[in-house]
């Protein structure tokens, strides 16, 4: 069994001042640095993951902008990997899987923004391939929502996203914990 480390989309445009901020963008992207100095002190995979807009209308993630840029606080370093993809699952029309694979990866620490959107996506899918998930809580970000009228608070995203996924999909569990088990 090889475990390695996901972070997903944690990029310039969801921080403050960014085209798609997020609430708690710079307390996730702390958690997730801890989690990627702790992995870099051991021989598993790291994994960046760059979201790229290719639709039309897009607002953020506009290739080849400042936005786009994966943040400085998880900057991959020249032996890690980074992707880029187009769409929440960070599978999907991406070499990842094969990459994955290619390494013996059967376990998957995953960080990253948004929630409800590509964590979600990516952690549901990474699950229905075969893959052992933990989701570091404090190293995700998110934002608030509204439907039918009805705002729904980043903090209730967030909260009602991670409950979702723990259990079946991922072990969900903090920055800490999931530093004490490497």
């Amino acid at each position: 069994m090889t475990i390695a480390l996901l972070i997903v989309d944690i990029q310039n445009d969801y921080f403050p001042g960014g085209a798609m901020e997020v609430t708690g963008a710079e307390v996730a992207a702390t958690q997730a640095a801890t989690l990627l100095a702790a992995f870099r002190q051991h021989p598993y995979p790291i994994v960046h993951i760059q979201h790229v807009a290719a639709r039309a209308g897009a607002t953020f993630f506009l290739p080849n902008s400042a936005g786009a840029r994966i943040h400085e606080s998880v900057r991959p370093n020249a032996e890690e990997t980074t992707f880029q993809k187009h769409f929440p699952n960070s599978f999907r029309e991406t070499p990842l899987l094969e990459h994955l694979h290619g390494r013996g990866v059967t376990e998957l620490v995953i960080a990253g923004m948004m929630t409800h959107m590509c964590i979600d996506t990516t952690t549901r899918a990474a699950f229905d391939l075969g893959f052992k998930c933990s989701l570091a809580h404090d190293a995700c970000a998110t934002r608030a929502l509204s439907f039918n009228g009805v705002h729904v608070a980043a903090e209730s995203v967030q909260t009602a996203f991670l409950a979702a996924l723990n259990g079946l999909f991922a072990k969900v569990l903090s920055t800490r914990e999931l530093c004490a088990d490497l």
